[in-house]
């Protein structure tokens, strides 16, 4: 079986108590939308997070958010191929994947793109209180262009995708924080999404970062929700 949820932010304790009511396994898969909390500290605190997730049993796929480190910039991983794309592998966490953006999954006869980054509305209060803020968060113009090539290859026809954040249109005004001024605000990612989703024909679309739980026509966001793909 193949689940989706949202952000985790290094808490999995609700995904190991659905593991185990579901009786799931290494063969079924849970997709993280963005924020595992893996690599956020780039120390022992990120070892201790993953141990927690591969506890639960299953292969994860995971989208890159924007708390999260780019694991093409880290050490430990490795690009293989997995169903049809690509994902970064830490060797000492098999079942934890981090998805190459672009990578088109066969994920049990249905096709999924990787769309990963966003902008961090909180980057100034971080960088001010000496938090971690990744400059690399949103996608370069060559990570966009890859994940173009990728629909341009299918015609831009796909079942599902699964971003980080979502197209402009459908961002989740109620879900805005009031204390962020929503002027200062990066949305480059939304609006490409946004001329990504006018121009691709696809099936559902699921996105996290926004912690709501909410269905918008064929847009799904996750955020503790644990659902079948």
């Amino acid at each position: 079986m193949i689940y989706v949820t949202g952000d985790t932010h290094g808490s999995y304790r609700h995904v190991r108590a659905f593991a185990r009511e579901h009786s799931l396994g290494p063969d079924d898969v849970i997709v993280c939308l963005g924020d595992t909390g893996f690599d956020y500290f780039g120390d022992e605190r990120d070892d201790a997070v993953k141990t927690r997730a591969a506890r639960a049993g299953v292969t994860f796929l995971c989208i890159r958010g924007n708390r999260d480190r780019n694991p093409a910039t880290l050490a430990d991983y490795r690009l293989q191929p997995w169903r049809g794309g690509e994902a970064y592998v830490d060797p000492a966490y098999p079942t934890l994947l981090l998805a190459r953006d672009g990578s088109v999954f066969d994920l049990e006869g249905r096709s999924a793109i990787a769309i990963g980054g966003a902008y961090s509305v909180d980057k100034r209060h971080r960088l001010a209180n000496g938090h971690l803020w990744f400059p690399d968060e949103q996608l370069t113009e060559a990570e966009k262009e890859h994940v173009e090539q990728a629909l341009d290859r299918r015609h831009w026809r796909i079942d599902t995708v699964l971003s980080h954040t979502c197209p402009a249109a459908f961002v989740p005004q109620e879900a805005l924080l009031p204390s962020i001024d929503q002027s200062t605000v990066d949305t480059s990612m939304e609006d490409w999404l946004q001329r990504i989703e006018q121009r691709l024909r696809y099936r559902r679309w699921y996105c996290g970062h926004f912690h709501i739980e909410k269905q918008e026509g064929r847009l799904r966001f996750l955020h503790k929700d644990i659902v079948p793909l």
